[in-house]
């Protein structure tokens, strides 16, 4: 009796071995960028400090779209079909209208701003919403964008007037319709095209988009963003929030340092691919203005009248979220 109870307890500390050796964790981490994009590096920074920490988990990462559509990513986030996605959260206006205000004109005014809004109640109120569909956030991050004319600069509102002008996302449209330009609705990488045959005079974008299409074969101005910006995006590092919650206190502990560690990357990197982008154009001979703080304050005006009341008008208690984010100063 003493053989057959000596060799049950070893078989159950076997069994209870294989059971912890199984526990490892792989995590599905997709986005819509290709590898060499600063969004894609920041998913990398967190899958690379998270397999170094030895803790029995991983994340394999999708890139360029290869999982899920840009656009659909935040379904099955929420049902935990997806673990992991980094995502411009304006993608999800339709299911959450809130989130329309993540790409709000005038709203963010550069990128220490963007990390002032990234830690304030407003930002906890989206969070709020978030944990509401089961999602938490990772990894907080802003991009910038700029304008570019074809035959003129772009710094205030006048400039725009009578110009056949694409926008990124429905605010910016309302702002430059009320601004009195002509809307050319687009994807960012038909801009190229619809320049070169005379289709577009000005287009809004990003930094990164900007380069990547190659815009400065096209244009003679470009507006980046600077000291002020009227494009900011945000597109964090989101993760279904059960997923996380399932992850053993080990396993947090690793994935929070790694996401502290790609946030901070993500910020400089975001002001570096600003300035790198003004290099590029003024290499190929386009001529670079700036935005100033008035004229930043007369574009914010027209998206008051525009952008900001229609959001405030549709959204419940839309007025309450876009004063809280317009307190952060």
């Amino acid at each position: 009796m003493k053989n057959l109870y000596s060799a049950g307890v070893a078989a159950f500390a076997l069994a209870a071995t294989l059971s912890t050796a199984t526990m490892a964790t792989d995590l599905r981490l997709s986005h819509q960028w290709s590898t060499g994009d600063i969004r894609h590096k920041v998913a990398q920074i967190v899958a690379d400090e998270v397999a170094g920490a030895d803790v029995d988990l991983s994340i394999t990462i999708f890139p360029s779209k290869s999982l899920f559509k840009p656009r659909e990513q935040y379904k099955p986030l929420s049902r935990g079909q997806l673990d992991m996605t980094v995502f411009p959260l304006s993608y999800a206006g339709g299911q959450r209208p809130e989130f329309n205000l993540t790409l709000m004109p005038g709203l963010v005014k550069n990128h220490d701003h963007a990390a002032r809004l990234n830690e304030s109640e407003f930002m906890g109120k989206i969070e709020e919403l978030m944990t509401e569909d089961d999602v938490k956030v990772l990894v907080h991050g802003y991009l910038a964008g700029g304008f570019a004319g074809k035959d003129k600069c772009i710094t205030k509102p006048d400039d725009v007037k009578g110009l056949q002008t694409r926008a990124a996302g429905k605010a910016f449209e309302q702002m430059l319709a009320e601004a009195g330009a002509s809307i050319a609705g687009m994807a960012s990488s038909e801009i190229y095209n619809a320049m070169q045959t005379g289709v577009l005079q000005a287009a809004n974008t990003s930094s990164s988009s900007f380069v990547s299409y190659r815009i400065y074969e096209q244009v003679k101005c470009y507006t980046p963003a600077g000291d002020v910006a009227l494009w900011f995006m945000y597109q964090p590092l989101l993760m279904n929030k059960s997923a996380y919650e399932a992850l053993n206190d080990e396993q947090r502990a690793a994935l929070d340092a790694a996401a502290a560690k790609a946030e901070a990357y993500y910020l400089e990197e975001a002001k570096k691919q600003d300035a790198a982008s003004v290099e590029v154009f003024r290499e190929a001979g386009v001529k670079i203005a700036e935005m100033s703080p008035e004229d930043f304050e007369a574009w914010r005006a027209i998206a008051q009248e525009s952008s900001y009341n229609k959001f405030a008008n549709d959204v419940p208690g839309g007025q309450n979220l876009l004063d809280l984010a317009l307190s952060v100063d």
